[in-house]
Order: structure tokens, then sequence, then C-alpha cells
């Protein structure tokens, strides 16, 4: 791979690692159950995510890409509203209720999953451009999985930050487990608005 094309997958790698690193703060706050196993699984998980998904769309190829750029910045929009949603909504339920606090937000493997999905559909796209960005290149799919290696690993690296910056200020609202899950909820609505936004600017 020749370094213009490391730097350009490096330099997306960074770029589409930017709305995990701001959900993984999210989640390293407001999940009060972590382990060191489960901390583990949020970087991990968008990790595979953002590998999973460009590579995906270069063996979908160039001929997609006007069809599935119509609708996936809407899909990534629906799933971390209804995310968010529902953590605003219990967070209130809870403040709301007698027992405001007691039963701080668990770790739910079902939610980071949606949460990976929702943070990197638009890793598509890269994979759409590695056919253009890889042309001319020898050994074009063992490239195109280098690539999408390295985006994993960059993203793991920049989430598993999120999470340590997130289990942090968490802390502070240790004693108002709901004030952080409604902070958490408000951010991951906010990512949805600047992901539809951006994909139409």
């Amino acid at each position: 791979m020749t370094a213009t094309i490391f730097v350009s997958v490096l330099l997306s790698g960074i770029s589409l690692a930017a709305d995990a690193f701001a959900v993984s703060i999210c989640d390293g706050m407001v999940y009060r159950d972590l382990t060191k196993r489960k901390a583990a699984l949020i970087p991990t998980t968008f990790g595979l995510f953002q590998a999973l998904m460009p590579i995906l769309g270069f063996y979908i190829g160039l001929f997609c890409l006007e069809w599935i750029s119509a609708f996936d910045h809407w899909i990534a929009f629906a799933l971390l509203v209804v995310i968010g949603g529902k953590m605003i909504f219990d967070a209130v339920r809870e403040l709301r209720s007698d027992e405001c606090n007691l039963h701080p937000k668990k770790f739910s493997l079902v939610e980071l999953l949606v949460q990976g999905v929702a943070t990197s559909i638009d890793a598509l796209a890269v994979g759409f451009s590695f056919n253009a960005m890889l042309a001319g290149v020898e050994n074009t799919q063992l490239w195109a999985w280098v690539s999408v290696g390295i985006i994993g690993v960059v993203t793991f690296a920049i989430s598993l930050v999120g999470v340590i910056i997130g289990v942090k200020a968490g802390k502070l609202f240790r004693k108002k487990a709901s004030v952080a899950e409604i902070i958490g909820g408000l951010v991951l609505i906010a990512i949805a608005i600047k992901i539809v936004v951006e994909s139409y600017i």
C-alpha cells in the first residue's frame, strides 16, 4: 500500500470514529455496572462494525451507492433517536419516582449492537470508495481488508479512550445517575441530527 493510500485510510478511520467516540463517552458515563469485560466490549463492538461496513460496501460496489446513500442516514437517525429517547424517558421517569436513582442504568448488549450499527452506517460509503481508491493497485481485495483492519483498530483505540473518559465523567454524577442518563440521551439525539444534516451539506 502506498503512503498516500495509507494516510487516506488512516484519516478516514479517525473521521469515522468520531461518532463512536462520542457514544463511547455516553456509554461509559451512563452504565453503572461496567466491569472491565463489559467496558472492553464497547470499543470492540464499535471497531468491528466500523470495519465490517466498509468491507461490505466494497463488495456491494459503486453501482448501489446512490440507492443506499438515499436512506442510510435516516436509518442511523432513527436508531440513535430511539435509543436516546428511551434513555431520556427512563431517566425522567426515574427522577419522578419515589425510588429515584435506586435503579441505575445497566449495560445492554442489544443496545450496544444497535449503537454499533447506527454509528457505522456511513462507513458503507467509505467501502464504496475503496473501489476507486485502490484502482490499479495489485491485490485490491487484500488491501481492502488491510484498510478496514486499520479503520477497525483506529476506532477501537479512540472508542476505548471515550469509554475511559465517560467512566470518569460518570463518577461526577454517581449520586444522580438519571442526570447522566439524560445527558447521554441528548448527546445521542444530537449525533443523530448531525448525521442527517451532514448528509445534505
